[in-house]
């Protein structure tokens, strides 16, 4: 999931910590695999691990590939 670096808290290597931003939701990040990420930055996270770096306009495209996928209210209840 992407997510928009908005604060580093510890740059000490291996415990590299970051509040990333995800929809309006933050969360504490491992940073130990990108260290070089910069405030406003976006990055790749999984497991709470940020994994790499990518660019804003990457960002857009798969957060919105992600909302086409998610279910929406008007999805068909099974029956």
């Amino acid at each position: 999931m992407p997510g928009k670096v908005v604060r580093w808290i510890e740059r000490t290597s291996p415990f590299e910590l970051a509040t990333v931003e995800f929809g309006g939701v933050s969360r504490e990040v491992n940073m130990a695999c990108v260290p070089d990420a910069a405030v406003g930055d976006y990055v790749l996270v999984h497991a709470g691990v940020a994994i790499s770096v990518v660019g804003a306009v990457e960002a857009e495209r798969l957060l919105a590939t992600i909302a086409e996928l998610e279910p929406g209210d008007d999805a068909e209840s099974p029956s």
